[in-house]
């Protein structure tokens, strides 16, 4: 499909359309700076607002929101379980939780966040079923849109699709030219799951590569401005973070110009150069 603007919109397996482009809170500070950043990222034309209760910055993401001045029905808000919370009751109490904090009636998207945290490492299997049931019935009350999960990888998919009667329709998982994650994208593709991609910058750590730098000077744009090109040009919806309006306004200049097949492939080897993602199965959280 040939995106346009920052309106465009995805299909989600249920039929919910989400933004081509969303605006990533992952480690932006809680309380001014993540107020000012996300009435920043509105203003620009962000209408896809993505946090969770473990980046602690949910209240000030919904202040921010509010204070925009934009009808809440024109947004697209994505919030995440905590790791402490895979459980029926754990899980409907956060979910109503993210909904006051972030001073909304639904969300558009909720995602669990970690397929295997520790405390649960013994029985994830049964902890994310029972997480997962408590978002159906939200689903089913008109507190959640769509249903998700982040950082999942084959065996988490498959062990969730056993009781699952809605099924996920997003993987958020870390994706940028230093992390392709073949496998679990191959793996979203043949279940029908939309892949997101946070840390769409390699976290900045992409933004001085010397490919990068070449790609952006070919294209006369900046290397941020390319990569987040470059995931939509696989499929991917990325969730450039910053808390600077004008490279949040400028994370939005992505439309008018196209990634050559060389470029895509030269930006595709640059496998490991910012890092890879965590296996979770064996993060220590």
């Amino acid at each position: 499909m040939k995106l346009t603007s920052m309106s465009d919109t995805y299909t989600l397996n249920n039929g919910v359309q989400i933004p081509v482009i969303g605006f990533g809170t992952w480690q932006t500070p809680d309380g001014d700076v993540a107020k000012a950043a996300v009435k920043a990222a509105i203003q620009a034309g962000y209408r896809h607002i993505d946090t969770a209760v473990a980046y602690g910055n949910e209240q000030s993401v919904g202040a921010g929101i509010k204070e925009s001045g934009i009808d809440r029905h024109q947004l697209f808000i994505t919030s995440k379980l905590f790791n402490d919370a895979h459980s029926y009751d754990a899980a409907a109490q956060s979910i109503d939780r993210s909904l006051q904090n972030l001073q909304t009636d639904y969300l558009d998207l909720y995602l669990i966040h970690w397929p295997n945290p520790v405390a649960i490492r013994d029985h994830w299997q049964e902890g994310n079923a029972a997480a997962w049931r408590a978002m159906e019935d939200a689903v089913r009350a008109g507190k959640l849109r769509a249903i998700g999960v982040s950082n999942f990888r084959r065996q988490h998919l498959d062990a969730l699709l056993k009781t699952a009667t809605i099924k996920p329709a997003v993987n958020q998982i870390m994706l940028n030219p230093s992390d392709l994650q073949p496998a679990v994208t191959k793996t979203n593709a043949e279940l029908g799951l939309l892949s997101e991609a946070y840390s769409p910058l390699g976290t900045g750590g992409l933004l001085g590569n010397a490919t990068v730098k070449q790609v952006a000077a070919e294209t006369g744009k900046s290397p941020a401005q390319v990569l987040i090109r470059w995931s939509l040009q696989h499929g991917f919806l990325p969730l450039p973070k910053s808390i600077h309006p004008q490279y949040i306004q400028a994370n939005t200049d992505v439309f008018d110009f196209e990634l050559t097949v060389a470029q895509m492939t030269a930006l595709d080897a640059l496998h490991g150069v910012s890092g890879l993602a965590l296996d979770p199965d064996q993060a220590q959280f």
